[in-house]
């Protein structure tokens, strides 16, 4: 019998949710492209309902007790003595979120004998060192494409609330005021500007493809070069290199994953180049910029804004400068945990469960390592040589990039 341990982010403030807000989930079957949504064979949760914290368990509890396996749900997953680095030794099956991660660094890893199976319910699993999961054979495997739409969603509100300086300008009502003058001083169109994004798969192009009904002009960079057709559709420019797409542009999203080639990639060097005034905008992996050199670039006005959701580490504390640097649009690492996206993420994470312990294979476009390597959309996405900053112990780790 298997033991899952699995690391979710702590219940509201005011207790688990007894009332939601709407009754029901749009009925969605496939992704852009084709891809199904996950397809276990059933679940035990009501779509809609809060499932990422502690009280939620992912619905896994009656799936796995039924079948003699043991669940451990935790949220307390940093420092000497937590619950994760208690319970870890023999868990067979670690399963995390990007939102809260579980960092399995290659210490925790090689602590973790019975470690067979990495999970993240959601996208994005450069919370695991993918070097030491090679070496000690584990798989490790994420819910593709579940919240990608979600995300990109949240890049298109983090970028009209920049632009049009929405914030602040609710800001002035929350606090009885009617500053109108304060309000557009800050407050732009976001027509006919020229927008970015660092890499073009799921969540990038979905980002362009919602936004070019603004009637802006679209550019991107990828080490993947969209079809020719996409490109003509949506009226795409191509640069070869982020740095040379970002000087055309007035906005710029980063949409790509953390590996060696993009860790550290919007430094002092890389903002100075960007139009005076642009905006950055981040939901990808905080370690991608320098957390220092955002701030200055607040400050000094070369950034107009600075808006994402990702943060390094995961919670952020309380003294963190991104919470107080001018002009941004911070929120925790939300863009991925809607309530919609939740219920693809945890049926995404019982379909893998599944299919493990049932000795079938997990789908593809769901692995990132498998076998000794990279495989499925890992091979595709990540590149080995990742452990020193991508799954660092954030009680350790340098928490800039510069």
């Amino acid at each position: 019998m298997a033991k899952v341990l699995c690391v979710l982010y702590d219940d509201p403030t005011d207790g688990y949710p007894t009332t939601y807000a709407r009754d029901d989930l749009p009925a969605i079957g496939h992704y852009p492209g084709g891809q199904t949504t996950p397809t276990p064979e059933a679940t035990d949760f009501t779509p809609g309902r809060l499932l990422g914290s502690v009280t939620g368990e992912l619905g896994l509890r009656r799936f796995l007790e039924e079948r003699g396996h043991t669940l451990v749900v935790t949220s307390d997953k940093d420092g000497d003595g937590s619950v994760f680095d208690r319970e870890l030794p023999d868990a067979d099956v670690v399963i995390s979120q990007p939102f809260w991660p579980a960092y399995l660094t290659p210490e925790r890893i090689a602590a973790a004998k019975n470690l067979k199976l990495a999970v993240t319910a959601g996208i994005g699993s450069d919370h695991v060192d993918l070097d030491a999961a090679i070496e000690h054979g584990v798989t490790v495997a994420e819910v593709t494409y579940c919240n990608s739409i979600s995300v990109a969603e949240h890049v298109v509100m983090m970028t009209l609330s920049l632009v049009r300086n929405y914030l602040p300008s609710h800001q002035v009502v929350l606090d009885g005021g009617w500053n109108i003058a304060d309000c557009v001083a800050r407050s732009y169109d976001l027509e006919g500007m020229h927008v970015g994004t660092v890499a073009a798969g799921r969540i990038g192009l979905a980002v362009l493809r919602r936004l070019a009904p603004f009637d802006v002009k679209l550019h991107y960079t990828d080490r993947h070069r969209l079809p020719e057709a996409v490109e003509r559709e949506l009226g795409l420019t191509f640069h070869p290199t982020t740095a040379d797409m970002v000087p055309h542009c007035d906005v710029v999203t980063v949409n790509a994953p953390l590996h060696p080639e993009t860790e550290g990639l919007f430094g002092d060097e890389l903002l100075a180049t960007m139009k005076r005034g642009a905006y950055l905008i981040n939901t990808a992996r905080a370690l991608i910029v320098d957390r220092d050199a955002v701030e200055r670039a607040l400050r000094s006005g070369r950034l107009a804004g600075y808006a994402g959701d990702v943060w390094y580490p995961q919670p952020a504390p309380a003294d963190h400068p991104w919470r107080t640097m001018p002009h941004h649009g911070m929120t925790p690492h939300i863009s991925g945990s809607s309530l919609s996206a939740q219920a693809r993420y945890a049926a995404g994470t019982r379909e893998i469960l599944e299919s493990w312990l049932e000795g079938t294979r997990i789908r593809d476009e769901y692995l990132i390592v498998d076998g000794g390597g990279l495989a499925g959309t890992g091979a595709h996405s990540y590149s080995t040589a990742t452990a020193t900053a991508t799954a660092a112990d954030p009680t350790t780790a340098p928490t800039t990039t510069s």
